[in-house]
């Protein structure tokens, strides 16, 4: 039995990575290059001068009113983007969640945020 370890990108959510600004935020839902739907969630995305892809969330508590699932959304797009922040050219992305949701699963949703980085990564 070998001991080799699989090669795992070591890919990072850095600070750098985020849009921490309400400029940022607004310069991305002011003129955005492309909007992303699905039935629960919706992606703006818009090319940045940064060197890397950025994302940002704006989920409130309106449309997801459990800080739990606010959280849950958070991580799964967070997890989404790191592991494709290596293909992403260089864009902002702001994910908004459009609708409520009560009774969804978390394999939809997951299912949602995986689609919606499959379109922006084949433009």
């Amino acid at each position: 039995m070998s001991n080799t370890v699989l090669a795992v990108p070591t890919t990072r959510f850095t600070k750098e990575q985020r849009l921490l600004t309400p400029s940022d935020f607004k310069s991305v839902f002011d003129a955005p290059t492309r909007k992303l739907h699905q039935s629960h969630l919706m992606a703006f995305v818009r090319d940045n001068t940064c060197q890397r892809p950025r994302v940002g969330m704006a989920i409130t508590k309106r449309k997801v009113p459990t800080a739990v699932a606010r959280n849950l959304i958070k991580r799964q797009i967070r997890e989404q983007f790191r592991l494709k922040s290596h293909i992403l050219e260089n864009k902002d992305i702001v994910f908004i969640v459009k609708k409520p949701i009560k009774d969804i699963e978390r394999k939809e949703i997951r299912d949602q945020i995986k689609y919606i980085f499959k379109k922006i990564e084949n433009k």
